[in-house]
């Protein structure tokens, strides 16, 4: 679930986040197969920025736009999708970055929900689990985002996450959010 903070993230309880993210209302990007069109020119760093003709694109409210109607295709391409036109974009790494996260609870009662580059609004949960790849020596943690995307948990971020590691079911060191165990062993 995603959608776009009214208020301070730091500010709201976990609850009302969680209430916002279940509320989301995105484009049904999935549901629009228009002819590929060409290329829309545009990258996504593996730090989140936005570029259009490698130049920077400084407005928030534009990259928000654009991350409403991005969509991840079978062949693991990106693209900008409209009912009348897709365009392919480049992706480096992972289209978002989760830039901060808000952690509850303890133990199979815990939730944490993320506040990605673009201001939507993710819970960690079955539906959008966190998974680390990489090696012990250099993590790469993600959270899925939708539709086969991911956001990279920044590095700030994920050693936020590393404190409050608890062992699972199986003795893994991981966290719980929302009833689903994550754990943070790199794959």
């Amino acid at each position: 679930m995603s959608m776009q903070p009214p208020n301070d993230f730091a500010s709201m309880s976990l609850a009302e986040v969680a209430r916002l993210a279940a509320e989301a209302k995105l484009p049904p990007v999935e549901r629009w197969n228009p002819t590929h069109c060409g290329d829309s020119e545009m990258r996504i760093a593996a730090d989140g920025s936005w570029f259009h003709q490698d130049s920077p694109i400084t407005r928030a409210e534009m990259v928000r736009l654009f991350a409403t109607i991005l969509r991840r295709e079978p062949d693991g391409s990106h693209v900008l999708v409209t009912p009348v036109e897709k365009l392919s974009i480049v992706v480096d790494d992972a289209p978002f970055v989760a830039v901060e996260a808000k952690l509850s609870g303890e133990g199979e009662q815990a939730r944490i929900a993320f506040r990605l580059n673009t201001d939507e609004l993710i819970v960690a949960d079955a539906d959008h689990p966190i998974r680390i790849e990489g090696t012990p020596d250099a993590p790469r943690p993600y959270l899925r985002v939708r539709g086969g995307m991911d956001a990279l948990i920044a590095r700030a971020v994920f050693y936020e996450l590393v404190e409050r590691l608890v062992a699972g079911p199986d003795g893994a060191q991981g966290l719980w959010s929302d009833g689903a165990f994550f754990p943070f062993d790199p794959a």
